[in-house]
């Protein structure tokens, strides 16, 4: 089914409570790109050399993995509403301190609490929009989706108007548009449910025992080394204004809005899942030896391109790792991207220490074997993967599903 015939009817029909998560879910994906184009002006304005600044993804991606071990245990304690605002009100309070940061170790300290935040926010925003959305789960889905795609594009645009005027804008910035948001999700939001089963911190890590869900964790580990490498480490390399470079990171957003959204659904309907993915990240490994050892006019070209690739990555891993095993959609979820963030704060941490051992092309080679690995791992454990593979409709989940990024 096409996924767009599925919630056009619907899609734009929502109540108030829906578009207000919606909303404060495209500024917190927003803030995940934000740092991107102003990278090199914190690094100067704060005396920092790349691998400093590069563990504000770091910090913030480490925190996001371990988090994901604590959200279905709260959320199923306190309500989705509630863990939505105090996710929410940890943003608010953490990004606006990183306005503040004397140094770089503040500012990282200060992303770590904004990391916890966002995973507490993102890890509940789909379950509560599939709760409260009119037209069924797939017009749900698709509203967030577009939000993460909107947020990805736009964090780095927000990041290069506000950063061009000063480094600490653009962290001033969000933290009012999440206070916004909060206020929204306060008036316009109701309760949603409890789950009957309250979830322990451990059931993620227990939900790992399954082959096909470890197989899609560790295939998809690999592949978020080679994503965080070209959102992390790749600003340094264009060494552009924060103008260019936040104009080079909406193009990257944009391509990876409409491949999640449009291309990737299209694709696995035609070739299937397994193949999809695994195509998509040979070709991300070729973009990124290109980006490493190319112009840098082919630098610019392979980092907007490269959106379209992990547009595509996202749906397809997204979708196995909600499906592929029997666990329940949250802790499947959960225990999948405790993995896979833990790649995520490692990628900003390696590529400028790799460049500081060696020269500035390996980074991406090492990106490029990364992806190459969690190809392998698809093939290698195709037989776990493709029982649910084979059964996949796209772009659907269950009321307990989270969605591509924030899951």
């Amino acid at each position: 089914m096409d996924p767009l015939d599925a919630g056009a009817g619907s899609i734009l029909r929502q109540p108030k409570a829906v578009w207000a998560t919606a909303g404060a879910s495209v500024v917190a994906f927003m803030g995940i790109g934000l740092v991107d184009p102003i990278l090199p002006s914190i690094a100067q304005g704060l005396h920092a050399t790349p691998s400093q600044v590069s563990l504000l993804f770091t910090s913030y991606f480490l925190i996001t993995a371990v988090a994901m071990l604590l959200t279905g245990f709260v959320s199923s304690r306190i309500g989705g509403k509630k863990t939505l605002l105090l996710g929410l009100a940890f943003v608010v309070v953490f990004a606006g301190l990183a306005g503040t940061s004397g140094s770089v170790g503040q500012l990282v300290g200060y992303r770590a609490g904004w990391g916890l935040g966002n995973a507490l926010f993102v890890s509940t925003a789909l379950a509560v929009i599939v709760g409260a959305a009119a037209g069924g789960s797939a017009a749900a889905i698709l509203l967030y989706e577009s939000a993460l795609g909107l947020g990805m594009a736009c964090g780095p645009l927000l990041g290069a108007v506000l950063g061009n005027v000063s480094w600490r804008y653009p962290f001033f910035g969000t933290a009012t548009l999440m206070a916004v948001g909060f206020l929204c999700i306060t008036a316009f939001l109701k309760e949603q449910p409890r789950p009957a089963r309250k979830t322990s911190v451990l059931d993620p890590l227990k939900a790992l025992g399954h082959g096909g869900l470890a197989s899609a964790a560790v295939s998809a580990f690999f592949y978020n080394y080679t994503f965080f490498t070209v959102l992390a480490f790749t600003p340094f390399v264009l060494d552009m204004t924060p103008y260019r470079s936040g104009a080079v990171f909406f193009a990257w957003g944009v391509l990876l809005a409409v491949f999640s959204v449009i291309v990737a659904p299209r694709v696995q309907e035609r070739f299937g899942s397994l193949k999809v993915l695994g195509g998509s990240l040979v070709l991300l490994a070729a973009d990124v030896l290109v980006l490493g050892y190319g112009s840098h006019t082919a630098a610019v070209a392979c980092t907007i391109l490269s959106g379209a690739f992990i547009g595509v990555n996202n749906t397809v891993y997204t979708e196995l790792a909600l499906g592929v095993s029997d666990a329940p959609r949250p802790v499947a979820s959960a225990g999948y991207n405790f993995v896979r963030w833990f790649a995520a704060a490692a990628a900003p941490y390696f590529a400028p220490k790799i460049e500081e051992w060696t020269d500035i092309h390996v980074p991406f080679v090492v990106a490029a074997v990364t992806a190459v690995l969690g190809a392998l791992v698809v093939v290698v454990r195709r037989k776990a993967l493709a029982h649910e593979a084979e059964e996949l409709e796209p772009r659907h989940a269950t009321e307990d599903g989270v969605g591509a990024f924030a899951n």
